[in-house]
């Protein structure tokens, strides 16, 4: 039957075929994501949004990484993601969301090594690197494919004909442009830093990368000898040797003025004393260094140190960065607090290649490290984490017991000899003592080693240039102060110097993003692993000969494949151009590299010629991040939509520049404000206006400028899940809960359901975890709430299906009259508009609670009683039960899709009865519900006054069912209200007899015996309660009014305590204040008709 075809009757149109009694998502769901893939339901036509017949929308799905299966957080932001792409979808714009998976360079390999030692017993190394990255691709391609499966059950619509991976084909080829663009441009460059170290993957990791834990260690008190420069010839090399300087004694202290220096032997060598957790690293010390204001200070000025066994001489240096022992500060006790002063000596050895905070002070006091002879950084470490003599520490002297020791041995061996040997005519041992701490370690996620502070060549983008990370900040919304939304703190205020129309939602983390960038440091791209997009450099090394004869002959090739733009590069730290290129090469000396970037990896010419002449390609990878940055355009076919695909067609054109993104506040950093950079650097800045024209992406000149568009206007934050306690869910907590565990038990609509409903912007999401009795998994009573609202729209489906069996088709437009149709009417029409405001500000509860709201009561413990007398003869009122339950599901369709779908292939069978003033467009694909259109419900059903009067009908059934429970009144037994005048009107008294089971409502005077009930400031009452022989129970009526009493008073007392609060009254808005004098008004008259009832008895 078509969506268009009308059938004569409802049985007709639905075959006789009803809703089963109970709604088993298990029977259902399968079923509809088969009708769904049929009909191509999600997939997007980007030549409608080029031709003008539809707007478009996008989201690109955060890419969850190929490592394992999805948890509830991933369930979380893809519920989020997928309830806007279907309400969009429905509201008519051609929607796109973008599905992928991410490679996750670090993690996916770490777990890959370990699945090798643990099946094979071999590490990587001995396997060789290509057939280990076959084996991190079949990884990679299984769990894909359970990723991809487990987001279907979930029900997320997305466009899973375009689905993309970080490292396909397509992305590679973006990630290649953009490297060579970037490094074409100086902003991609090598350079040797500090960085965080995994000694087990043996590569740099980022900070997200890494995570604080706490461990029991233990600071060790080292004592370094003190020296001065001889008197004597001047020296004949900047490097200072022993041989060149002398001991300091104490007495050399004493008549320096250093405190304390008389209490020991006066002709006995000094020394300092400094503290370490990791004494291993003293082979790296350059330098020891005090707080100037330390009272030692002044005395020690031009002295230094030889550090034991390496007979290397550093300079006592002074910096603020000290901290001070306790007893030396301003305030002795109150330093007691602080760790640091409690166990500090005053005096910091500094390890700049192995400390980031040393680092920086090797850096403020270079010149004095230098005039030693020796470098800022001294490299003790192999990448194994081991002490090694060939990484950049040279002066090993005696100290060559310590080297091929893996740190932890190298650690107890120090210990050891600094234990067995004394300070030079001294009975001071070097160690002076260990006391045990407790302090917080930084560990890497994947390996769980400690990480190292490591001295190592990478590279890195230059971020902090103004057409990255400043271009990026300028994105910010200029309105309420950059953050888009007006609150009480943006009010009036507007960000300086913005260009852009990024917002984020909560608005809070505006200013998280805007910090990042205003402290940001130059980002390291280079990872030592082996599954990843490979740094695309040939570089001919300082000490590579000249490989394939005379190269001087290659010239004119490179200057040609540069004109060409197939290469770029660097010499000796200068850009190679076809100009400079031979002087460059020729001067080719030992202080620098020659870098070529190569910008397609297939070709062969350029690569055979480098290698051939001794250039090497980097066997670094990128990092993860890198090809992350560039997701909203590698995804569309970025650079090249042509050469991606026929697929690709307009793609970029129609969905770029995205809507909308939703992720977690964790990676703000890390991928939100890296993909503004990449956007706003890489594509045109005309783009976004120019776009449709015919070959705009090559037309347009590329921007290199950080003024191109952004990647999306709107970032949602969405928030955390806990468990019970508050605690982030784990693995090695056990307190995690599988989304395939919940929809195998509650159904996926009930999953989803109770995720919206949690999702406020205000706080983190709690789900405390139980035990499953029948499965014995992890599972939370919070999904039986969106079961029970499950099944209770199957119900109320079922009830209408019944209700309208009768029913016939018509093409008359019902103006529907009663008080209860037009009460209905204008529920949804708020209700609509309620939900279209919550989905516009991403207020997912909101949204949920309306729906919740909606259905449950207003439609099914209202409406669909009150109709029950009615519905049958009444073909106005049929009209509004089919098209309120009709416009139900496609509201609810987004949160819950499978339930709502189910019901929908009974209910879109009914017969067509329209109602003024609401528009239900047809399905677009297969007569599903997930591509009708989204209910138009006019403003003008809406009636304030309609509402006002029902819901004083239905405080008055409230009241009635009060007193017949009260009563202990049977439910079938009809009972009579007495009210005088106009207290109850015809329509609301129709209600009233349907829903409170009053069988007459009369003016005549209460008969003896009946129940007083105030109602508002009338007084009325209710008869034929109970048989003639139980009715005269007059102590049961005293206690019910005396309750109403005492409820009203304390009432009375906290409204008129509310309004007397001058803060109240000037702050709280005004419509919150008129409700609050409405509601002492009428507890008043409740309490007054109550105590004139009670004086009457």
């Amino acid at each position: 039957m078509s969506e268009t075809s009308k059938p004569s009757s409802a049985s007709e149109a639905t075959g006789g075929v009803e809703l089963p009694k109970q709604y088993k998502p298990a029977d259902h769901e399968q079923r509809i994501r088969a009708r769904w893939d049929e009909a191509k339901a999600f997939h997007a036509d980007p030549q409608r949004v080029l031709r003008g017949e539809a707007k478009p929308y996008c989201i690109v799905i955060p890419p969850p990484n190929v490592t394992d299966r999805l948890h509830l957080g991933h369930a979380l932001n893809n519920t989020l993601q997928d309830v806007l792409a279907r309400a969009h979808r429905m509201k008519g714009f051609e929607t796109l969301w973008m599905p992928g998976t991410d490679h996750a360079g670090i993690a996916t390999q770490a777990v890959v090594e370990r699945r090798l030692k643990k099946d094979e017993g071999i590490t990587r190394q001995q396997l060789g690197r290509e057939k280990f990255v076959a084996k991190v691709q079949a990884f990679k391609d299984e769990y894909e494919k359970i990723i991809t499966d487990q987001l279907k059950l979930m029900g997320c619509s997305c466009d899973w004909d375009r689905q993309r991976f970080t490292m396909d084909e397509v992305c590679a080829r973006a990630v290649r442009e953009a490297f060579f663009r970037l490094f074409k441009d100086g902003l991609i460059y090598r350079g040797k830093r500090l960085v965080n170290w995994d000694p087990v993957l043996q590569t740099a990791v980022s900070d997200d990368e890494c995570y604080e834990e706490e461990i029991d260690s233990s600071f060790f008190y080292l004592r370094y000898p003190l020296r001065e420069m001889a008197k004597g010839p001047k020296r004949q090399s900047a490097k200072v040797s022993a041989n060149e300087s002398m001991p300091v004694t104490w007495n050399e202290l004493a008549r320096r003025g250093y405190p304390g220096a008389e209490q020991h032997g006066g002709e006995e060598q000094a020394w300092v004393t400094v503290a370490t957790t990791r004494p291993e690293t003293y082979l790296g010390d350059t330098a020891v260094a005090i707080n100037p204001k330390d009272p030692r200070a002044k005395s020690l000025r031009g002295l230094f140190v030889e550090l034991p066994l390496v007979g290397r001489i550093i300079p006592v240096i002074e910096d603020d960065y000290v901290v001070l022992p306790a007893a030396m500060q301003a305030d002795p006790e109150a330093a007691k607090g602080d760790p640091k002063a409690v166990y500090a000596t005053g005096f910091l050895k500094v390890t700049p290649a192995h400390d980031p905070n040393d680092y920086e002070i090797g850096q403020r006091h270079k010149d004095a490290i230098e005039a030693c002879g020796n470098p800022v950084m001294i490299n003790m470490l192999a990448p194994d984490g081991s002490v090694s003599d060939k990484h950049g520490w040279s002066d090993v002297g005696d100290a060559h017991l310590f080297v091929g020791l893996p740190r932890e041995k190298a650690r107890k061996k120090v210990l050891e000899e600094f234990k067995a040997r004394t300070v030079d005519n001294s009975t001071a041992t070097l160690l002076a003592e260990t006391k045990p701490y407790r302090h917080s370690v930084k560990h890497s996620d994947r390996s769980k080693a400690i990480i190292e502070p490591y001295l190592s060549d990478q590279w890195y983008v230059k971020v902090t240039d103004d057409r990255l990370a400043p271009a990026a900040n300028r994105a910010l919304s200029s309105a309420f102060g950059g953050t888009g939304l007006e609150t009480s703190a943006t009010k009036g205020k507007e960000k300086a110097n913005s260009d852009g129309e990024l917002r984020f939602y909560p608005a809070r983390y505006a200013k998280t993003y805007e910090q990042w960038h205003d402290g940001i440091r130059d980002w390291c791209i280079s990872r030592q692993l082996w599954w990843g997009h490979r740094v695309p450099v040939w570089t001919l090394r300082d000490d590579a000969p000249l490989k394939g004869g005379d190269f001087s002959r290659s010239l004119g090739t490179l200057a040609s494949w540069i004109r060409e733009g197939r290469i770029c590069g660097y010499a000796f730290g200068n850009p190679l151009t076809e100009q400079g290129l031979k002087l460059d090469l020729a001067e080719k000396n030992t202080s620098s590299e020659i870098h070529i970037c190569v910008l397609d990896q297939d070709d062969d010419e350029i690569v055979s010629q480098l290698e051939m002449n001794g250039f090497e390609q980097d066997t670094d990878v990128l990092d993860t991040w890198f090809s992350s940055a560039l997701w909203p355009i590698s995804t569309m076919g970025w650079p090249n939509p042509e050469l991606a695909g026929k697929e690709f067609d307009g793609l970029l054109q129609a969905f770029n520049p995205t809507t909308t993104l939703c992720t977690a506040r964790e990676i703000i950093t890390l991928w939100v404000s890296r993909m503004v950079m990449f956007e706003r650097y890489l594509m045109p800045e005309k783009w976004a206006a120019e776009k449709t024209k015919p070959n705009a992406l090559a037309s347009l000149a590329e921007n290199g400028e950080g003024r191109g568009p952004l990647p999306f206007k709107n970032v949602f934050i969405h928030a955390v899940i806990q468990d019970g306690e508050g605690r982030k869910m784990s693995k090695s907590l056990g307190n995690g809960l599988d989304p395939l565990d919940i929809i195998a038990s509650h159904g996926s609509d009930a999953m989803r359901f109770t995720l919206c409903q949690m999702t406020t912007q205000t706080q983190d999401v709690r789900m405390p975890m139980v035990k499953d009795p029948t499965t014995g998994r992890n599972t939370s009573p919070k999904f039986d709430l969106g079961r029970n609202f499950s099944n209770k729209l199957w119900n109320a489906a079922r009830f209408t299906m019944s209700m309208l069996a009768s029913s016939h088709p018509t093409s008359d437009t019902s103006h529907p009259t009663s008080l209860i149709d037009r009460w209905m009417l204008s529920r949804l029409a708020t209700a609509t508009k309620e939900v279209d405001e919550a989905l516009a500000n991403f207020e997912y509860s909101n949204y949920a609670q309306t729906m919740y709201d909606l259905l449950w009561r207003d439609f099914c413990d209202w409406y669909l009683e009150a109709i029950k007398p009615t519905i049958a003869s009444d073909k106005s009122q049929q009209a509004v039960l089919r098209t309120t339950l009709d416009c139900i599901l496609r509201l609810l369709h987004p949160i819950m899709p499978y339930v709502t779908e189910a019901v929908y292939e009974q209910v879109r069978l009914l017969p067509e009865m329209p109602v003024k003033g609401i528009s239900l467009a047809s399905s677009r694909k297969g007569n599903l519900l997930c591509t009708a259109g989204w209910p138009e419900v006019s403003d003008s059903l809406r009636s304030e006054e309609i509402e006002a009067e029902f819901e004083r009908a239905r405080s008055l059934v409230t009241a009635i069912r009060e007193v017949r429970a009260q009563h202990a009144v049977p439910p079938k037994r009809r009972i009579t209200l007495h009210a005088a005048g106009a207290a109850v009107d015809a329509q609301a008294g129709a209600l009233v007899q349907t829903l409170a089971g009053v069988e007459t409502i009369t003016s005549d005077v209460s008969p003896s015996g009946s129940v007083a009930m105030p109602f508002e400031s009338s007084q009325l009452h209710l008869s034929n309660l109970k048989d003639a022989a139980s009715a005269a129970d007059t102590g049961a009526e005293r206690e019910r009014l005396q309750k109403v009493i005492a409820d009203n008073e304390k009432s009375i007392a906290t409204l008129e305590g509310r309004l007397n609060n001058p803060g109240y009254a000037q702050k709280a808005p005004p419509a919150m204040v008129k409700q609050t004098q409405d509601q002492l008004a009428k507890a008043k008259a409740d309490r007054d008709a109550a105590q004139s009832a009670l004086a009457a008895l």
